[in-house]
């Protein structure tokens, strides 16, 4: 049986779906020519990301296809009641990428309260020729320890991000419409760990108790951030979104950091994604990545793992 992974696969996803007696194609091919190449090689199995989109006509018009996997959370590049209704698997990794999200979550928390974001562009050009003058304009930084740490959506994410605010020093509240209590336990390297005990708070509380807010919720239909929630929000905030774009609206974004509302932002992910709106690619109060929670080494290998282990139990 012919497994695609369209956009990619860890070697040791690759060794473990081999060793079973799958053929594994690396190939990355085109969305236009996707359903031509799936059908010609009887491909079986499609693993994606996020940057291929698998539809109703694609799934319509590929019969060889008995499962979808997506490598990471979200599915929605992925019409996945479809798929389940026409009686194809669809299967994800919702666990593996958990701890790398967090930790660029962090990334760009403490590259923003000590403004590397901005450090990092205006070095190489005035560094030898105006070092006195960035010294004292990046001579305000913040500690993130003793800090409130907001949290919308307190998924696996939510609680990973969780865990490392609470080994920084940080107090943590979350709002979750799913979760009313929580337990996070925090481990050491020497195999301890301390457990804390949750509740959680309204949206609202969250947004006018937080020094910090990020966001760790699926796609939807509206904002999870707009101008209403930027107005609860204590002056001098710091957002990250590590999620999806377009739960922040990035017009008002811009509007709050402008405002000095909010300090400063992160984004991971982008409303026009893949082609960033140039006042947020320009800004100088937001710190950038292109879309890379989940793209680390071992997350990758976990992910690559996982989908495997599945197609090998849903398949064989």
């Amino acid at each position: 049986m012919k497994i695609l992974a369209n956009d990619g696969i860890s070697s040791s996803g690759i060794r473990a779906l081999e060793q079973q007696g799958f053929e594994v194609f690396t190939t990355t091919v085109a969305q236009e020519q996707l359903s031509d190449f799936i059908n010609e090689n009887q491909i079986v199995g499609l693993l994606v990301r996020s940057a291929t989109q698998v539809r109703k006509d694609l799934i319509d018009s590929c019969p060889s296809l008995q499962l979808i996997g997506r490598g990471g959370v979200g599915m929605d590049n992925i019409d996945v009641e479809y798929a389940k209704e026409k009686g194809l698997h669809v299967i994800n990794t919702p666990a593996a990428s958990s701890e790398s999200v967090a930790e660029l979550v962090f990334a760009h928390l403490f590259g923003g309260v000590r403004f590397l974001y901005d450090a990092n562009r205006n070095m190489p050009l005035e560094g030898d020729s105006n070092f006195k003058k960035l010294k004292k304009a990046y001579a305000g930084g913040l500690e993130l320890r003793g800090k409130t740490l907001g949290i919308i959506g307190f998924g696996r994410i939510g609680r990973a991000t969780a865990r490392i605010a609470l080994g920084v020093g940080m107090h943590v509240r979350y709002y979750d419409p799913f979760l009313e209590k929580a337990t996070i336990d925090v481990p050491f390297f020497d195999g301890r760990s301390v457990s804390f005990e949750f509740e959680g708070v309204a949206k609202e509380e969250v947004l006018k108790s937080a020094d910090f807010i990020t966001l760790h919720v699926p796609a939807q239909k509206a904002y999870v951030i707009g101008k209403p929630e930027f107005e609860l929000m204590k002056s001098g905030v710091g957002i990250v979104n590590a999620a999806r774009g377009g739960v922040i609206d990035e017009v008002a974004l811009i509007d709050a950091l402008e405002s000095k509302k909010v300090s400063f932002a992160g984004l991971d992910v982008f409303e026009s994604e893949p082609s960033p709106e140039i006042k947020i690619l320009m800004h100088p109060n937001i710190s950038m990545t292109p879309h890379i929670g989940a793209a680390t080494g071992e997350a990758q290998d976990r992910i690559g793992e996982e989908l495997a282990s599945q197609i090998i139990a849903l398949l064989k």
